[in-house]
Formats: C-alpha cells, structure tokens, sequence
C-alpha cells in the first residue's frame, strides 16, 4: 500500500476520455493531480470546459510540453489522446514514470495488423513493455508492469463476455459478437455519421470486418486459452449518449445447462468485484457511469448466449484505467472506483 499521493498527469485533458479521469481521479484518495493538458484549450480552467466539475477543481489546462523529460515531478501519467499522439509521446517518459495509454497505439503487438487497422506504424521497440491491462484477465501482469495498454471499449465488453468460455476449453465454431454502443464512443468533437442528432433516431452498423477492436480482442483470447476459433465481429451505432451492450454466441462441443453454463462464469469471475453475473439481461442502464460490466447466460445445448453490458467511458477507458494504476502502485483495485448507476 503506498503512502504518500502518486502524483498524476493527464494527456487530453478535454475529451469524454480525459473528463471522466478527471471525475475519478480528482475524488481517489491517493491521487493527487499534477498536470493536465488540452492543447486548443491552454490557461482555461477544467471546470470552464467540463462544467461538471465546476466548484470542485482549481486546475487549469496547461499546453504539453514538446519535451517530456522536462515534466514535473510525477509517478504515472495516463495518455487520453487521439490515436497516433501517444506513440512519440511516450518514448519521451522519464524512466521513473510509469503510464497508461487508453488509445490504441500499444494494444496490437503485430505491426502489420496495427498498420493494417490503425494506418500507423509502430515506433521503435516500445511495444514489448507494454501490458494488455483487461484487469480481471491479465491482474497479476499488470501489477509488475510499468507501462499498459488500456482495452478498447468494445473489446472490454466483448473479452469479458468471452474469456470464461475460451478458458473452459470447451468450444467449437465459429464465435460471433454483435456489438452496439451509444454516441459517447466517437468523441467530444462531431462528424457527420457519428454527431449524436444523427444518431439519436436510427441505428445502423459500421466498420463491418474492419473495426480496429477486432485484432485486440482476437489476441488476447490467444492468450486466455487455446482459442482457434473464426471471430466474426459487428458493431453498431446505439441512439443512446452512453452504453455498450454485445451479444456474443457460441458453440460448444458439450451439451451444457443453464446453470452449468452460469456456474463456470461465477467461477471465473469470483474474485472479480466489477464483473457482475445477472438473470435474464444486462441493462446499459444499470452500469451507465459505473466501471462494472454486467453478464448474463443462456445455454440450449450446444449453443451458448453471453449478454454484456458497460459504460463505454467508465469500464471501457477511464474506469479501467484507474483500476490498473491501482494494482500498479500496490492499491486495492476498488479504490476510487465505487459508484453506482443510477435507477432510473
């Protein structure tokens, strides 16, 4: 357990990313926030730009400095930035410093599969520090780690779905996950096809066989279990501001009951405080601003269902994030991270 506040910057301050950070951050009782910066926002206080956290933050956005190693004294800074931004920032670190990047420039350890999805190149050999930080998959490597690679929002929610049965050995086929999430999950800034007026009265699929979440989820089961499965992954536009909810089917060389289906997923998770397993349906509405993930089961047979519900802010970025930094410095994961939903 450390002692003293781990002293905190944020990269990115402005966007849906870096506010909710901020939300949590600001209220962890062993944080203490050094630094936080938004370029095209510079000198604004925080509260001027996130008017949720007016009356409780005196900071300001300050401009990243061009050279890191000028940074104040700090033990962790998390990178809340555009795809891209992170891979020249962080070579830049102090080597004291430890860090967590919650775009996708380190989660996809095959540079030909990161350029494929992300149309960019890896830069020099950073990527073989960097720990795929899904907590309730990967804690023990986290903790020892000094840099991580925060899971994709969708991939959360799809992992998490997937990992017990992947783990179980038992299944056969092809997988496949529908996955929807709300407006949020685009960005602060609005573009024609994902500004929430578009979105708010329709539902539509995008980026089908093309996601970027799809390479990161199909590589991290390769390393929950023996998985050679096809992944069929679709994801969707839900008009809705927050929420992802994936439903993920299955096959499975055994016929497997309800209840047995359920038993192998409260087991895998019984040390897993923000994995819930629930009847019938996860509600988005349960988990919104919550860093839990919700889990439902059905089996017919052979044939498996898992629903899977999360704040994509929460759960799938910041939330998760926080949880890590937790186990970095030695903390109890929860710390910082109790609250709930609300109802309705």
């Amino acid at each position: 357990m450390t002692e003293r506040k781990i002293k905190t910057a944020i990269f990115g301050g402005s966007g849906y990313g870096g506010s909710e950070l901020l939300r949590i951050l600001l209220f962890h009782p062993n944080v203490e926030l050094v630094l936080v910066t938004a370029n095209e926002h510079a000198g604004k206080p925080v509260a001027a730009v996130h008017k949720n956290l007016l009356g409780l933050t005196e900071l300001s956005f300050v401009t990243a400095p061009d050279d890191l190693s000028v940074l104040p004294d700090i033990d962790i800074a998390f990178f809340a930035l555009p795809h891209g931004q992170a891979l020249s920032l962080m070579p830049q670190l102090p080597a004291d410093v430890k860090a967590i990047d919650l775009s996708g420039d380190f989660r996809i350890d095959d540079a030909d599969v990161f350029k494929q999805f992300y149309k960019l190149d890896h830069v020099g050999d950073l990527q073989k520090d960097f720990v795929y930080g899904l907590t309730e998959t990967n804690r023990e490597a986290i903790r020892s780690s000094r840099f991580i690679a925060n899971p994709g929002c969708f991939a959360t929610a799809a992992l998490l779905a997937l990992a017990p049965a992947v783990k179980s050995g038992l299944l056969t086929g092809k997988i496949i996950v529908d996955a929807k999430t709300g407006s949020s999950g685009s960005g602060a800034k609005a573009a024609a096809n994902t500004h929430h007026p578009q979105r708010m009265n329709s539902f539509y699929a995008y980026k089908p066989f093309q996601h970027q979440h799809l390479p990161e989820i199909d590589q991290h089961l390769k390393t929950v279990g023996e998985f050679n499965s096809e992944l069929v992954f679709m994801t969707h536009s839900l008009p809705v501001s927050r929420g992802i909810f994936a439903s993920c089917y299955l096959e499975t060389t055994v016929n497997l009951s309800n209840e047995d289906v359920a038993n192998l997923y409260q087991d895998f998770y019984q040390d897993a405080f923000f994995v819930r397993i629930v009847e019938g349906s996860p509600d988005i509405n349960w988990v919104k601003n919550t860093n839990f993930c919700d889990l439902a089961t059905h089996s017919d047979g052979k044939r498996i269902a898992v629903f899977s519900a999360i704040d994509n802010l929460v759960k799938g970025a910041a939330g998760q994030a926080v949880q890590n930094m937790n186990l970095m410095f030695g903390l109890d994961e929860k710390i910082g991270l109790i609250f709930t939903g609300g109802n309705p």
